[in-house]
């Protein structure tokens, strides 16, 4: 068994108020603690991706603040106190002060990570 908490988890990606800290916890899963500020839009990161979105699925709960996620389907908004599933094809926009915390497939999010970093450059 592998448990982490915020602070024993390193930090993946960081900028203009993001962060990102990311560590695999076995099966294949990492943990992921993001922050992000109001205001913060991933889609120009997400650019170049399929559909222009995060193709990696995720299941987490969002601590604090409001998230708008956009999909082919629609947009939705999740708030602080919910636990949610986000699957593949998805942009997000924090319309609040965000954080949370969420389990991703390693390999898939590790993906998502460097075309990130490559787009932030």
């Amino acid at each position: 068994m592998t448990a982490a908490t915020r602070n024993d988890v390193p930090v993946a990606l960081e900028g203009n108020g993001v962060e990102l800290r990311l560590m695999p916890i076995g099966g294949g899963m990492s943990v992921g603690y993001i922050s992000l500020p109001r205001g913060t839009d991933m889609g120009p990161a997400l650019k170049g991706l399929p559909d222009d979105a995060c193709q990696c699925p995720h299941w987490g709960y969002l601590l604090k603040g409001r998230i708008r996620m956009s999909t082919a389907a629609g947009e939705e908004e999740y708030e602080a106190g919910q636990a949610y599933y986000w699957g593949p094809g998805h942009v997000p926009v924090a319309l609040e002060d965000s954080e949370f915390v969420e389990f991703s497939p390693s390999e898939e999010f590790q993906q998502v990570i460097e075309h990130v970093v490559a787009q932030l450059g």
